[in-house]
C-alpha cells in the first residue's frame, strides 16, 4: 500500500482525509499492525486507483 500511495504523490495525512480515518490509521495499515475493514480496503483502494488484490492479496 506504501508504494501505491507514494506513487500518487500522497502522504499519508492526505490519504487518511480522502478515507476519512487518522493518518496514525493509514500508517498502522502500512505496517501490518492493523486490519482495515472492507469498506476501509475499499475506500483506499478508490483513493488509489487500485483493485483488492493490488493492495491487499497476499502471495504465500
Amino acid at each position: 500500500m506504501k508504494s501505491a500511495r507514494a506513487s500518487r504523490d500522497l502522504t499519508q495525512k492526505a490519504l487518511a482525509e480522502q478515507v476519512e480515518v487518522s493518518r496514525q490509521t493509514i500508517n498502522l495499515i502500512e505496517k501490518g499492525e492493523y486490519n482495515p475493514s472492507l469498506a476501509l480496503c475499499i475506500k483506499i483502494c478508490k483513493a488509489l486507483g487500485c483493485t483488492l488484490d493490488d493492495l491487499f492479496w497476499e502471495e504465500y
